[in-house]
């Protein structure tokens, strides 16, 4: 059985201690602020920037190295808008979103982001989608990975699942188990599909377990912390996403990595997700560039800090 093979539906939780203490490492890093000026997040045997488009060679060129996002997570809106628009069937629209996801994850590949993870299907797509489109849904994930195994392997992509994968069809979840076997020695792009996901749903299954852990060992409650909750999300083994990339124009978050996302930036596209890209993607990175992230704290254009202001009077109107 291979290390991330599917046992549990939090099955992110199963995995080795030393990776998540890299991960915990990279988000200190992350917080402590950028590197020095030309200094690439990336290890510089990642990138292969030379396999970029004319048109993203150009956006990358822009880009500061020192500054990208170690973690991208996108929620993949508008098949069926694509779809419509077109006069199509649904199921058409899907069959391009696949190939989106195709093409955006090899440029994340080359440009070496460590972490991309999409919004493939969630627990509310499963309990109201029409049956037959649910049972096509499977189907397509099947003949995606099928279909793409050996181009992650050439682009050294890792694949890997969140959410209650338990619950789909065994032999879907057998050939999701094949596919994170093949390319489970990759080092490069960590593709994460959240499939059959819910973010309430995924804190439900970490508080549950953390209820178990802390009866089991006899925990006081008064002693819980951040990082105890985060132990059992089924993103344990990843850092947190730092862009949050929605497509299709609508401004909500759709239950999606709600405890993940607290300081993520969030970038909105009309695109819909068959027309999304490659270039896209590097366009939505350079935006996330231009911002400046606080985490809380202050902005340096917001004014001097008053020093005396712990010892200010209140007016009262």
């Amino acid at each position: 059985m291979g290390p991330w093979r599917i046992s549990h539906p939090a099955w992110g939780r199963y995995t080795r201690v030393g990776a998540v203490r890299h991960v915990r490492r990279a988000g200190a890093a992350a917080l402590a602020g950028p590197r020095s000026r030309g200094e690439s997040l990336y290890p510089a045997g990642t990138l292969r920037i030379h396999e970029l488009t004319t048109e993203e060679r150009a956006i990358y060129q822009t880009l500061k190295p020192e500054c990208m996002p170690q973690h991208v997570a996108i929620i993949m809106d508008g098949n069926g808008r694509w779809a419509g628009h077109r006069s199509l069937k649904r199921f058409l629209g899907h069959q391009q979103g696949a190939k989106s996801v195709q093409l955006v994850t090899e440029t994340a590949s080359r440009i070496g982001l460590p972490w991309l993870t999409l919004y493939a299907f969630s627990l509310e797509n499963n309990l109201r989608r029409p049956r037959a489109e649910v049972n096509f849904l499977m189907r397509l994930l099947k003949s995606y990975l099928e279909g793409n195994v050996q181009r992650m392997m050439d682009n050294n992509v890792r694949i890997r699942y969140i959410g209650r994968t338990h619950e789909l069809p065994s032999e879907v979840q057998d050939k999701m188990n094949w596919a994170a076997d093949m390319t489970a020695r990759n080092t490069g792009t960590t593709l994460t599909l959240a499939l059959n996901y819910g973010a309430r749903s995924e804190l439900v299954d970490a508080f549950r377990a953390l209820a178990a852990e802390m009866k089991r060992k006899h925990l006081n409650p008064e002693h819980l912390t951040e990082e105890d909750v985060h132990r059992h999300l089924y993103t344990a083994h990843m850092p947190d996403p730092d862009l949050l990339i929605r497509t299709s124009g609508e401004m909500r978050i759709s239950n999606y990595l709600l405890w993940q996302i607290a300081y993520a930036e969030i970038y909105v596209t009309e695109r819909l997700w068959p027309d999304f890209r490659g270039i896209h993607l590097l366009e939505a990175i350079a935006n996330f560039q231009r911002r400046e992230r606080r985490f809380g704290g202050l902005s340096d254009s917001v004014g001097i800090t008053d020093e005396e202001a712990e010892h200010a009077k209140i007016a009262v109107s």
